[in-house]
């Protein structure tokens, strides 16, 4: 059976790509998202895989153009939607934000079709996601730096949690944020609509990390060959799960200096930054609230009042 997303069409065994229209620019002119379709030469499940929700997240489209070129559709059963660049506008000018209507595209699904720019777009994205039996959606940490890690933002007491756990166990990071998240996320909406879904974080940096996106890569071939679509085999190993999460800003302005690394653990009362003048000078020595683990980090030391600095992973456990 031939599957089309967008211009690509691909009938069994077949590889096509395309794109999907889903407005106009500024200028009258039509724009469109890269799609494309691995149909397998066998029957079975159908996975969507999509990037750049946020302008400036790029290892995820990385992840895509290393993982494309090595799906040989006549070995593969099932189907594989992709969307490469969902945030269209945003990637035009690397920014993590849609400039036309100033909203952060992983806020707006399921979408309205007749709404904002971001809207529609959510719209069109999660009417094709919608018709698969897993999703991937493909983050980082923005521009900060941020452990490797999924996230299962449907909330515990979902009916599908177990599923996306699994899922998030299948990709395999080592690390797993398990909360539930803000409203608008794919990952929120999609399980409302019966279909397990993670949101890989894959690190965080400004352009792209290979080692996170060879970290994607890897997790994307681990859920197809857990998920039956590629041969071989996935052995689930534990991981490292906080179930809250604790951000941090700064009491003052200044130049910020770090006393615990990445994926470090942390005691209650142990220091985490301390905030200096130009010359050296103390001004403030932020502790952890509670135990955890150093999850995610500003990338510029300078700081204002109030500004955002780390955050850590708590409640840990591992399963």
């Amino acid at each position: 059976m031939t599957t089309t997303l967008g211009t690509a069409s691909a009938g069994p065994g077949e590889i096509d790509t395309g794109r999907l229209e889903v407005g106009e620019t500024r200028d009258g002119s039509p724009f469109g998202l890269p799609v494309a379709v691995i149909n397998g030469e066998q029957p079975g499940r159908t996975l969507y895989m999509q990037a750049v929700s946020d302008g400036d997240e790029l290892n995820g489209v990385g992840v895509l153009q290393r993982v494309v070129p090595q799906l040989d559709p006549t070995t593969l059963s099932g189907t594989i939607l992709i969307v490469g660049i969902v945030n269209y506008h945003a990637f035009q000018i690397a920014e993590h934000r849609n400039p036309i209507d100033d909203t952060k595209m992983n806020r707006a699904y399921p979408g309205t079709e007749t709404g904002t720019s971001s809207e529609r777009i959510a719209a069109a994205t999660f009417d094709i996601a919608t018709q698969a039996d897993l999703i991937l959606d493909l983050h980082q940490g923005s521009t900060s730096r941020m452990l490797d890690e999924v996230r299962v933002r449907c909330g515990k007491r979902h009916r599908l949690h177990d599923d996306c756990l699994e899922l998030a166990k299948a990709f395999g990071c080592g690390y797993v944020l398990d909360q539930k998240g803000p409203d608008g996320q794919l990952a929120r909406a999609a399980p409302d609509d019966g279909i397990p879904t993670i949101d890989p974080e894959l690190g965080g940096c400004v352009g792209w990390d290979e080692t996170s996106i060879q970290k994607g890569v890897e997790g994307v071939f681990n859920v197809l060959a857990y998920y039956d679509f590629i041969d071989g085999t996935t052995e689930l190993e534990r991981q490292t799960r906080a179930n809250g999460f604790e951000q941090y800003g700064s009491p003052n302005g200044g130049l910020v200096s770090f006393e615990k690394d990445l994926g470090e653990q942390v005691a209650s009362g142990d220091v985490l930054f301390e905030i200096t003048t130009p010359f050296g000078e103390p001004k403030a020595t932020v502790t952890a609230d509670s135990d955890g683990i150093l999850w995610r980090t500003r990338r510029l030391p300078q700081v204002a009042t109030g500004e955002y600095v780390c955050s850590v992973g708590t409640d840990i456990d591992s399963y």
